[in-house]
């Protein structure tokens, strides 16, 4: 079987099957906007059976300094893809660390909760099926609503593969507050689908405090997306409980912090030099 995974060249299908890839493109960096970059994924790693179900592998050329996840945002909706996270991916494999750019089901191609969730668990845990692979520090990588996806698999009980930091970028970390200001156009709902009520407490970064593993929170002062407020609230609840968890303002709006050209993203990347 053959299956071609979002701009990228045909991908012999295999829940482990790789094909390196060496074609140069045009890589999407936001919504609808592309530009060129160096080159394609070397790697395209299944981890599961439906299309949206794989892994873009980035490899430095050196020795890796340890594996970042990086989970696209879009308020979880299919409209949106890993497209998102490649420019991000191809920079942190040149600053040597191995990249593992996350797709997962969305809301309207089969995701929501619970299959977002087991998708992005599932896709982290197979990083422990990637030959030459050091597990031993994974630092998962999100933005909006990727950055509740990173921080709720870092609180993960049963993980394969322990996340040991985060960093969210302008991330949804409040489901509650985010549904009552109807973010994304009432995006919560249709994530969770239905109002969040005290059921959904285990998939809400807010209501998980404290996490056991550090988190950076990094945001945009002039976010119009994914208000300031949700990594501000996050930040002052998590330390006040205990947890290792710092507030990173930038200049700017909701998507500096995923512009490879931007200071928020050096700001970023001297995170993970003092990971590291």
């Amino acid at each position: 079987m053959v299956r071609d995974p979002p701009d990228s060249p045909r991908v012999i299908l295999g829940r482990r099957a790789v094909l390196v890839l060496g074609a140069a493109g045009m890589l999407a960096t936001g919504c609808g906007e592309e530009e060129p970059v160096s080159r394609r994924p070397e790697e395209i790693v299944p981890y599961g059976d439906d299309l949206a179900q794989y892994a873009e592998l980035h490899r430095p050329a050196g020795e890796s300094r340890g594996v970042v996840v990086v989970i696209h945002g879009g308020f979880w909706k299919a409209q949106y893809d890993a497209a998102l996270g490649r420019p991000l991916a191809i920079s942190l494999a040149e600053e040597g660390w191995t990249a593992w750019n996350l797709e997962y089901r969305r809301v309207g191609n089969g995701g929501g909760v619970p299959r977002t969730l087991d998708d992005v668990s599932a896709g982290i845990d197979a990083l422990a099926d990637v030959d030459g692979l050091d597990t031993s520090r994974v630092i998962a990588l999100g933005h909006s609503a990727g950055g509740h996806l990173a921080t709720w698999a870092a609180g993960r009980a049963d993980a394969g593969v322990r996340v040991t930091h985060v960093i969210s970028q302008a991330g949804v970390l409040d489901l509650v507050e985010a549904d009552r200001l109807g973010l994304g156009g009432g995006a919560v709902q249709a994530f969770l689908g239905h109002p969040p009520g005290p059921d959904d407490a285990k998939y809400d970064p807010q209501q998980q405090i404290p996490l056991e593993v550090p988190i950076w929170c990094v945001h945009g002062r002039a976010d119009s997306t994914v208000p300031f407020s949700q990594s501000e609230g996050y930040v002052e609840a998590a330390t006040a409980a205990g947890a290792r968890a710092e507030l990173v303002p930038v200049d700017g709006d909701h998507f500096v912090v995923i512009d490879p050209t931007d200071p928020a993203w050096e700001r970023q990347l001297r995170i993970l030099d003092e990971i590291s």
